[in-house]
């Protein structure tokens, strides 16, 4: 008796879930879908009472799609609502704080600029001090003698002098100016030239931007090239 009503219980709390609102969408086309599913077995329709059959199927599929995009939108209203209601909450202060974040970089920046050039400069004579601290250094290495111990010394100190430089300009090359960046920028000085290279040396990509262009225009232009007609399709 205790476990029928432990039973009991749970089907009054834990089962009595809400339906699924896909299931709830769908319910009215269950058949229909079934019947869909069988017609589409590869073979393709060959005679008028096939075509008129699939039709009538395709005009409920369509009515289906209609009711489950009718209970996406309702289920995903509220969220979606609220998404933007916390969108629009946060944009604000977000808005301001870039605001005073450009601000901040718009001030600083001539001065990084100048002083990334200065360190740019800084590492190449380090750099260009190094290679030549090095080929003193082999140099001397060569001409000392074995048995001239000033000569000996000097090398040494020739390469001791070249290690120096070299830590001076690997130093040098890590004193980046923080905040910075490399962008790369472009300008178009002649379109027709551009043109011309692309058609040369990109035809894929020039083809793409065709196809593209020709989808997106060929209802309102007659171009050169650009063949257009009208057919019949199902739908």
């Amino acid at each position: 008796m205790e476990a029928d009503m432990k039973d009991a219980a749970i089907a009054t709390t834990g089962h009595n879930m809400p339906p699924d609102p896909i299931d709830t969408a769908l319910e009215p086309f269950g058949d229909t879908i079934s019947e869909a599913e069988n017609w589409l077995d590869g073979e393709p329709v060959s005679n008028d009472d096939q075509m008129k059959a699939v039709d009538t199927l395709t005009r409920s599929i369509k009515e289906a799609i209609k009711a489950a995009k009718a209970g996406e939108e309702s289920e995903a209203k509220p969220v979606y609502d609220q998404w933007k209601s916390i969108k629009a909450r946060w944009k604000p202060t977000i808005d301001d704080l870039d605001r005073i974040k450009n601000g901040l970089v718009s001030i600083v920046s001539d001065y990084k600029r100048q002083k990334a050039v200065e360190q740019a400069e800084a590492e190449r004579k380090a750099r260009e001090e190094a290679e030549r601290k090095r080929r003193e250094a082999e140099e001397a290495a060569r001409a000392a003698n074995a048995g001239d111990i000033e000569a000996q010394r000097a090398a040494a100190e020739a390469q001791e002098e070249a290690e120096i430089a070299q830590a001076r300009a690997a130093a040098a090359s890590k004193g980046k100016v923080k905040g910075m960046r490399t962008v790369t920028r472009y300008e178009i000085t002649d379109y027709k030239a551009m043109l011309h290279w692309i058609a040369r040396n990109r035809k894929d990509d020039m083809t793409a931007f065709l196809d593209e262009w020709a989808r997106l225009n060929h209802r309102d232009v007659s171009a050169d090239g650009l063949l257009v007609w009208q057919e019949k399709e199902a739908f």
